[in-house]
């Protein structure tokens, strides 16, 4: 059984999709037609409106976000944020609690950016008084963040951050790393200028696609950057009414419109406490079992739970994997053999399959 923290385990009626007849995305306009449905269906998933490529369209105080999906697992979607808003000299704030904010920063530099990173410890939230200091005495272009930091199992409350961004300079251009949060957690995509998902956390479709809900100041500061590479290139996918910017991943398309189409049937109050149940579940079979939170629990993701296990992570991750035929994941850098995370997000929030896993990792611990 998968319990990771993505990929996650893929559904039947997702599976079936995938099963049928392949699409030709650049001749077919079946496949157009499953793709803005697709686009449509996230919107709803982002809780924004889409601004479109028709009237109103590219005017600074037109609302909403437009929705993009390109081709490529989930680092796409955060290197391609950068490699579309930072050229040589960019200054850019990297705020962060984890590996991934961290990973901001490194993007940053590969690009040609200025990066001034504002850290703290893993287990600590989001340095706040630091980061209104940083932005006393900067002059920043763009802000990056992450909502679930998922190598801890943190859930990041992003709005005093994205308050005192919008208050210091209403210019700032942010990007936030949902990828391990959007479909099971609210995210405050309103508050975000480029807000980044992926196909394989919380909806339960296969790794290939990452997402994107942009807004219109991050057009307008692509634009001006002009970026020059393809992949790597948010500006290409604004407007595909003519033809995508390369050929299409069909089946990844196919698989998470299907995916969404259970979440949005299911409902979106329903999925979330279907997450917080789980997770709830999974802390409390874990407090039995002597096992803590890596966070904070008050900080703790709906989506994933990271227990301390000093020094085992990896002892219990094969054991489990080789006696009870159940995948849960490590830690990742320093904590990778201090961590074992269980993934309770997408088709894997399901009580009776976090008291399945749970009753292995009881198992593998008394034994």
């Amino acid at each position: 059984m998968l319990m990771t923290p993505g990929p996650t385990a893929v559904p039947a009626p997702v599976r079936d999709a995938m099963s049928r007849e392949l699409i030709n995305p650049d001749v077919d306009p079946e496949f157009r037609r499953i793709y803005d449905r697709l686009t449509d269906r996230l919107e709803t998933v982002y809780g924004v409106e889409s601004r479109g490529t028709g009237e109103g369209a590219g005017s600074a105080d037109a609302p909403g976000h437009d929705v993009v999906v390109p081709g490529g697992e989930g680092i796409l979607g955060l290197e391609a944020a950068i490699a579309s808003l930072v050229e040589p000299g960019t200054e850019v704030l990297c705020l962060s609690n984890g590996l991934y904010g961290d990973g901001f920063a490194d993007f940053v530099e590969s690009y040609g950016g200025e990066a001034t990173l504002v850290s703290t410890a893993y287990d600590e939230p989001l340095p706040l008084a630091e980061l209104e200091s940083v932005l006393a005495a900067g002059d920043f272009e763009v802000a990056t963040m992450v909502h679930c930091e998922t190598p801890t199992g943190t859930l990041n409350d992003l709005g005093p951050a994205l308050d005192l961004l919008a208050g210091a300079d209403g210019e700032i251009v942010t990007v936030v790393d949902a990828v391990s949060s959007l479909g099971g957690v609210e995210v405050p995509t309103g508050q975000i200028d480029v807000c980044l998902g992926a196909s394989q956390k919380c909806f339960s479709a296969p790794p290939g696609l990452a997402t994107a809900a942009i807004s219109e100041r991050a057009w307008a500061a692509m634009e001006d950057r002009d970026p020059h590479s393809l992949y790597t290139n948010f500006l290409p996918w604004r407007d595909t009414s003519e033809g995508f910017p390369y050929t299409h991943l069909t089946t990844e398309v196919v698989a998470l419109d299907a995916a969404l189409g259970l979440w949005l049937e299911e409902g979106l109050d329903a999925v979330r406490e279907r997450h917080r149940s789980a997770a709830a579940r999974c802390r409390e079979r874990g407090a039995e079992l002597g096992l803590e939170p890596y966070p904070d629990p008050e900080r703790s993701s709906p989506t994933v739970t990271a227990f301390e296990v000093p020094g085992r992570a990896e002892e219990l991750q094969e054991r489990l994997r080789e006696e009870r035929d159940v995948l849960v994941a490590t830690g990742l850098g320093e904590l990778a053999g201090d961590i074992l995370r269980v993934g309770h997000m997408g088709h894997n929030a399901r009580i009776e399959r976090v008291d399945e896993t749970m009753d292995a990792l009881a198992a593998v611990l008394t034994e």
